[in-house]
């Protein structure tokens, strides 16, 4: 797809909104000192994969906008359409009121959900994480006196940045300076089984899990009220679970009376081949969160979505005038969002992307492999559809993992060449050693060839 949504700003203009960002914006994850001296980029145009910046150099976008959210591309005319065309009619209202858009898309979502039936909307992945937590601690206090309120998250998951979602966070960096956290939050050990616990790793993926129960046993089953999971660990390196681990999982949680919270933030909406990660795993979650892909960035949207049962609980005694869901997200009301959400899933069908990402992802590996053939310092990689991750060390047989200096060295050399990917950023001590690729859901075999080929490029370059 050819960049045709070219930017025609003209150069002057362009140097003086780099200067006013320059002088006025505060920009996410970035430490600000070496814009005294030189202007931040500006990105000013899109189309497919590539992306033009303000200097007017193309690149090659393997990380669908740094963060894993535009998964149909860039440029997709009908879907600014779709926004225009409805907040033109109706912007926006509380979402105690209903919208048009906001129907019609929970309905199409919960056909993708068999056994999920009820959507809440808000505006970032932090705050659906947020909602479900709320869901649990209300039903803790309405059905177990305020006892069974504990949630378990998993060592190297993320699940946002608000102080809530960062206390329920495995990546030690994230959390680095902004404690204290919320209470109740307890970790359990991680299920990556290239770094494996365990000398022997006969069954790695039950054993993985029954590391949970260890920890469930620990707090008391009575205190614990929920557990959440990335299906596949995103920022904490793309770990994709071994066999058997969710199943385990499911059950403890059936055992123990734990509600299954699935952050599917990253992975939802096809970016692993299927319509949400967790369907490759045959689990039947109670909530599942999304954001980044439900509207590819078009517009801001995240669902918290239940099951019938999870629902019901906040309605079992209506003469109760505090047992119904007390919260509210203010843009969740907006209807930009479902009406981009349904136009990104009409794409994603219409174009059968799922199929794409499963056969352009099957490729992709075949090109990874290959590249851990040619270089050492290659120690694993993984991931499943248009997912993946590349793990450096320094030594394949003792796995120690390469400094985080040298995968941003990569990461550099493969920009200035014009592709640009992604990376664990300062989330470990010592485990900020994983490549991270998420090209969007339309990716062909020859964006798949220069993704490579840069890393390959760069890697030979550096060693």
């Amino acid at each position: 797809m050819g960049n045709t949504n070219v930017n025609t700003t003209p150069a002057t203009e362009i140097d003086e909104l780099a200067a006013k960002d320059q002088k006025h914006v505060w920009h996410h994850l970035t430490q600000h000192k070496g814009f005294e001296t030189t202007t931040p980029m500006m990105m000013v145009s899109g189309e497919g994969l590539r992306i033009t910046d303000d200097k007017g150099n193309e690149y090659l976008d393997a990380v669908a906008g740094a963060v894993w959210t535009v998964n149909v591309g860039y440029g997709r005319e009908r879907i600014a359409k779709a926004v225009y065309e409805q907040i033109k009619t109706m912007n926006f209202f509380a979402g105690s009121m209903g919208s048009a858009p906001g129907a019609q898309f929970a309905e199409m979502l919960i056909d993708k959900m068999p056994g999920m039936n009820r959507v809440y909307y808000s505006n970032s992945g932090s705050e659906a994480n947020e909602k479900a937590f709320k869901m649990v601690r209300q039903i803790s206090h309405n059905k177990y006196d305020g006892k069974k309120h504990k949630i378990l998250f998993r060592e190297r998951d993320y699940h946002g940045t608000t102080i809530t979602a960062l206390s329920a966070t495995g990546q030690l960096q994230r959390k680095d300076q902004y404690g204290p956290f919320t209470p109740g939050f307890v970790e359990f050990p991680h299920c990556c089984e290239y770094r494996s616990q365990f000398e022997d790793t006969t069954d790695y993926g039950v054993k993985a899990a029954l590391e949970m129960e260890k920890v469930i046993l620990a707090e008391g089953p009575d205190t614990v009220g929920a557990v959440i999971v990335e299906p596949i660990t995103a920022g904490g390196g793309v770990i994709t679970p071994p066999a058997g681990y969710y199943e385990k999982i499911q059950e403890l949680c059936k055992k123990y009376n734990l509600l299954l919270i699935v952050d599917e933030v990253v992975c939802g909406l096809g970016r692993t081949g299927t319509w949400f990660g967790y369907q490759h795993f045959g689990i039947k979650p109670d909530i599942v969160t999304m954001a980044k892909g439900v509207a590819s960035g078009y517009a801001a949207i995240s669902c918290t979505v239940t099951t019938e049962e999870v629902f019901n609980m906040f309605k079992e005694d209506p003469s109760d005038n505090m047992s119904y869901f007390r919260d509210i997200s203010t843009f969740g009301g907006c209807t930009a969002g479902p009406a981009a959400a349904i136009e990104n899933m009409k794409i994603i069908e219409e174009e059968n992307l799922l199929e794409n990402v499963t056969k352009m992802g099957e490729y992709a590996m075949d090109r990874m492999l290959a590249l851990k053939e040619k270089h050492a310092m290659i120690g694993d990689v993984r991931g499943k559809g248009l997912f993946l991750g590349i793990e450096l060390v320094k030594d394949r047989e003792t796995k120690e993992p390469m400094d985080e200096s040298v995968s941003v060295a990569i990461a550099a050399d493969c920009m200035k060449n014009g592709v640009i990917i992604g990376r664990t950023n300062r989330s470990f001590a010592t485990l900020n050693n994983t490549l991270c690729l998420a090209p969007a859901l339309i990716a062909t075999k020859d964006d798949i060839d220069e993704i490579m080929d840069a890393i390959d490029a760069a890697i030979t370059r550096l060693s």
